[in-house]
């Protein structure tokens, strides 16, 4: 069996640390896990005048959701709380009311940041929101990875060993419960 696996990075940044974290993730994880990266950056601002006739980009990310097996929410911290990119996308999602892709899903939080305690606010923030979208957030070991210069390279390959059994403790922690929930 595989597990398709929805992939929302909370930064636009082409080199962005969060997108690195991601693609290290995924190399962790077994083979029949897939990570799909998906495109959050087109979406239009949310706006309750558009729930009758979403754009294409918010149809698109409302099935991609819905056909993932899971979640991984992959966030920098912006201002002390999530992006608001990352808001949007759960906004349009979750809308129109009573027709939300979020609900009955299972997510991963993690991110990472140059700050001693990584995106901490900006996770808790997170989690509060899923919740409120009846999404079962993984519960855990919470990672709170301070980004340094060549931790985590642009493909994704991580050149710390400590570093890297630590995330895949959190990967086979994340996988397990993905398979858990699917059983």
């Amino acid at each position: 069996m595989s597990y398709k696996i929805a992939v929302l990075i909370g930064s636009l940044r082409k080199d962005s640390y969060n997108r690195r974290l991601a693609l290290a993730l995924a190399a962790l994880a077994p083979e029949e896990f897939v990570f799909e990266h998906l495109d959050i950056g087109q979406l239009p601002l949310y706006n309750q005048d558009d729930d009758d006739h979403q754009a294409d980009a918010v149809v698109a990310l409302k099935a991609a959701v819905e056909a993932a097996d899971g979640l991984l929410f992959v966030t920098p911290e912006y201002n002390r709380s999530i992006p608001g990119v990352l808001k949007n996308a759960l906004d349009q999602a979750s809308r129109p009311w009573g027709k939300s892709s979020w609900q009955g899903k299972a997510a991963g939080v993690i991110g990472t940041s140059p700050s001693g305690v990584g995106t901490a606010i900006a996770q808790q923030h997170l989690r509060g929101v899923l919740v409120g979208q009846q999404v079962s957030v993984y519960a855990g070991p919470e990672v709170f990875l301070q980004f340094k210069d060549g931790l985590i390279d642009d493909k994704g390959h991580i050149d710390n060993e400590g570093t890297r059994k630590f995330l895949q403790g959190w990967v086979d922690g994340y996988v397990a419960w993905i398979k858990k929930l699917e059983a």
